[in-house]
């Protein structure tokens, strides 16, 4: 399991989805300057029955802040008494929901007024911008710091308003039988009329099916609804450009976008409640891309949160907390690469992966440098595929990244959302793919972000023996919520669609899939049949998959899971979780057990290398050597090993060769490639001085190999999953602690071959005889032996012909030399076919 750093936290670790076709955003048409703004549909208006205390007075005006750094003006406000919160993880009686209470519309304008000043007003499009009343047409303005205002419609006709209360003026043109375009002229008294358009003044940019969707939680596109978007709309008095923001957050009584674009006041930008959608939503012309925001959220609690944007997909560099405006300007390159994923099977190619922690590769690298370097360095090394850890936005920079904030936006440590598309284009031009973590199993407690986003457990499930990760410490997410499965399932499907990505490796699959992961008795509540499987989660899984594999060809889903739950790589359909891949954690952990045994003890447990073939087939697999096995204390994998240098690398060396060799894909962490000598740490890259040695420069070298002869060895990969590309030769050589197989890439076993030995003991097997399964020569492929720092000759390339001599087993057999500590592939040489004239 990952280890999961975060801020001030402990150091740990539906089948039928989609049914529904993905909808655009609201039409445009909709929100042109000409059209009315009332949705008779939304919720009433809710004001306030006991006045804040700490609102301004009637009339009063204070002035902005100062600056960016200034405290915002709602954090001034001081909130009515709250129970006290419970702190996270505390076990306390099952919680009570608190719907909010609802409260009566007001009935006069001075009443939507106090409602509006008091920041309570839910529908401040009923009092704000362009409303046909009996005596004409009214418009309504917000403008505090305003000696006068007039309005100027798209005929010509400009009429001036008068100050109605608390900042808010009133126009009206009377005997008006239709609305039309209208702009705002506000003299603050410095000499200039300042022409502004007004927001209150636009229809929704969610659509009926939007909302409809994502009441259902079957909004597949969520992130093109919900969050920040540039719109552009034409109307009479010209073209206006603008961001619209929507945010979910049901039962928050008002939500107020802030920004640089309004000095950070949380009295200018009320959003709208979208009937009872939950969605919040506001258009603000003149905002444009980089724009930062937050969310001022009036929770069902009453007090006021500063939130980040759930849907953002920008931020601010941190430690800043603030959403960005982001439109990508992007041109993708990579069509030659998407018309091969989307024609191709990933599970039956070959796939070896190299996993990157971006901010320790290379220190200093941003999303371009790497787009340059990782990418050079991978192709040469010859990895199929590149694995990073997670790149969404987190607020602890020495962490992994599993303790997430921002689940959309890629962190702004290394360059822009369009930086990290020119790094994924970058990497499938060179022929690599790119696979991200995902983490939906739990989220990061900060305040400021996912944590009681409306004032009330939302994201997080609201018992905390569901909702709280003790291991962790952070929240677990609501799997049971429609809303907040389809955030998560929208979010795979965005990293999948919007940056590209190849596939999604799931972090920490089996602390999602039992209720009771990391609690004791008491701890925990049983599921609906008494059992300790998450049904909740089980769907959700179920359905990220199930939407993944249908909407992107080609991708594929990996799980961290380790234990045995069964069906993780069957299809939903058949009842199965749905993912590509599993992770072999038992094969890893009895493999790097095997390895710590000094060469003469190893004889003792011979098994622990032969028992992943008891069940090597009942899942898709990966092999991972991966970062949790580089820290606390654990040591890299050469240090892992016993025995003098030479007897370290040598075994590193045998050791690749076997993975590279066994059924399943493989990943390396980062550092293996070249056998890195210390465990990982946050403050430092990779000891990339290494590569000066000899020693280590060789172990780069067959790395390199390796991934030569895999791709070109259809044996390697292509029946990863079926048991007949796999027979033993000689699983029982215990006192030699020597493993010798055959694979195959054919089922019916006639195509391509290749046949292994590898020699974990400390005396070299000078000759094994080896059994082959056809008559002919046999070429030495690969011989790590000569992968030393001494220049010792290597068999490759070496031909062997094959004896009538049965043995393992087959007809015929060769002998081989199979130096200590080394491995061997041979592979039968193709006869050349001489055509009679």
């Amino acid at each position: 399991m990952s280890p999961k750093f975060g801020k001030n936290k402990k150091d740990p670790k539906d089948p039928q989805a989609g049914s529904t076709p993905a909808t655009t955003p609201g039409d445009p048409t909709q929100a042109t300057p000409d059209a009315p703004h009332l949705d008779t549909s939304q919720a009433p208006a809710a004001p306030s029955t006991h006045p804040d205390p700490e609102a301004p007075e009637p009339g009063r005006v204070t002035e902005p802040p100062a600056s960016r750094e200034s405290t915002p003006a709602t954090s001034q406000v001081t909130e009515a008494p709250a129970s006290p919160e419970p702190r996270p993880g505390q076990v306390t009686e099952p919680p009570v929901s608190r719907e909010p209470e609802p409260v009566p519309v007001p009935a006069t304008p001075q009443e939507a007024i106090r409602a509006f000043i008091d920041g309570r007003h839910q529908q401040p499009h009923d009092l704000l911008g362009h409303h046909l009343e009996p005596e004409g047409l009214v418009v309504r303005a917000f403008r505090p710091f305003a000696a006068s205002v007039a309005v100027r419609f798209a005929d010509g006709e400009q009429v001036a308003m008068e100050h109605e209360s608390d900042g808010v003026w009133r126009g009206l043109r009377p005997g008006a039988t239709q609305t039309q375009d209208y702009r705002l002229l506000v003299a603050y008294g410095d000499g200039i009329e300042h022409v502004q358009d007004d927001p209150y003044r636009f229809a929704p940019t969610l659509g009926d099916l939007d909302r409809y969707l994502i009441g259902e939680g079957r909004h597949e596109q969520l992130w093109t609804v919900l969050g920040a978007h540039v719109r552009e709309y034409g109307g009479p008095m010209g073209t206006v450009v603008g961001t619209s923001f929507a945010v979910w957050a049901p039962r928050a009584q008002a939500v107020h976008v802030v920004g640089d674009f309004n000095g950070w006041d949380n009295r200018t930008h009320p959003m709208r409640l979208l009937g009872e959608s939950g969605v919040w939503e506001l258009f603000v012309p003149g905002v444009g891309d980089g724009a930062l925001y937050k969310f001022m959220v009036r929770g069902a609690d009453g007090r006021v949160r500063e939130k980040a944007d759930p849907m953002a997909r920008s931020t601010e560099l941190p430690p800043g907390r603030a959403s960005r405006v982001e439109q990508s300007r992007y041109d993708w390159q990579d069509e030659d690469w998407l018309r091969h994923r989307t024609g191709n099977d990933a599970h039956a190619a070959p796939m070896s992966v190299y996993e990157v922690h971006l901010g320790s590769w290379r220190k200093g690298q941003s999303y371009r440098d790497l787009a340059e370097h990782l990418v050079n360095y991978t192709r040469d090394l010859g990895f199929t595929h590149v694995e990073f850890m997670p790149v969404m936005e987190h607020p602890y920079p020495p962490s992994w990244g599993y303790h997430v904030t921002s689940y959309y936006a890629p962190s702004a440590r290394f360059g822009t959302p369009d930086d990290f598309r020119y790094l994924v284009d970058r990497l499938h031009q060179a022929g690599i793919g790119v696979i991200l973590d995902w983490v939906p199993g739990h989220f990061a407690t900060d305040p400021w972000a996912l944590a009681q986003f409306d004032g009330l457990p939302l994201y997080e499930h609201p018992d905390p023996r569901k909702g709280w990760h003790p291991e962790w410490g952070s929240y677990i997410f609501d799997f049971g919520r429609q809303q907040v499965r389809n955030f998560l399932v929208a979010n795979a499907v965005y990293w999948l669609e919007e940056f590209h990505v190849d596939g999604l490796r799931v972090d920490g699959v089996a602390s999602m899939l039992y209720l009771d992961y990391a609690r004791r008795d008491g701890e925990w509540i049983p599921n609906v049949h008494g059992g300790r499987e998450n049904l909740e989660a089980v769907g959700l899984l179920q359905e990220a998959n199930a939407t993944a594999y249908k909407r992107v060809p080609g991708i594929v889903t990996i799980a961290e899971e380790s234990t045995s739950w069964p069906g993780v790589t069957k299809p939903t359909d058949a009842g199965g979780l749905g993912f590509g891949l599993k992770w072999n954690m038992g094969w890893m952990n009895d493999s790097l057990r095997y390895l710590k045994e000094d060469p003469v003890h190893r004889q003792y447990h011979h098994n622990l290398l032969t028992f992943s073939l008891m069940y090597a087939y009942s899942e898709n697999y990966l092999l991972p050597i991966s970062h949790d096995e580089v820290v606390h204390g654990k040591g890299s994998l050469l240090r892992k090993v016993p025995g003098s240098r030479y007897d370290q690398l040598a075994t590193v060396r045998a050791y690749l060769a076997y993975i590279w060799s066994h059924p399943g894909k493989q990943l390396i962490f980062m550092g293996t490639e070249f056998a890195q000598e210390a465990e990982w740490a946050d403050g430092r890259e990779l000891d990339w001085w290494l590569l000066d040695h000899a020693a280590h420069y060789r172990v780069h070298n067959l790395v390199k190999e390796l991934n030569r002869v895999y791709k070109e060895s259809r044996a390697l990969w292509a029946l990863d999953s079926d048991s007949a590309g796999f027979e033993w030769l000689n699983a029982n050589d215990n006192a030699g602690n020597t493993y010798s197989y055959l694979r195959f890439g054919t089922p019916d076993r006639q195509g391509d071959v290749l046949a292994v030995a590898v020699n974990f003991g400390g005396i070299s097997r000078d000759p094994l005889r080896l059994g082959v399964p056809r008559a002919g020569r046999w070429k030495v492929v690969l011989d790590t032996s000569g992968f030393d720092e001494f220049g010792t000759a290597s068999q490759a390339g070496v031909e062997l012909e094959a004896q009538e001599v049965p043995a393992d087993g087959q007809p015929y057999s060769v002998e081989v030399t199979v130096a200590k500590l080394s491995a061997v592939y041979l592979a039968p040489v193709e006869e050349e076919k001489v055509t009679t004239p």
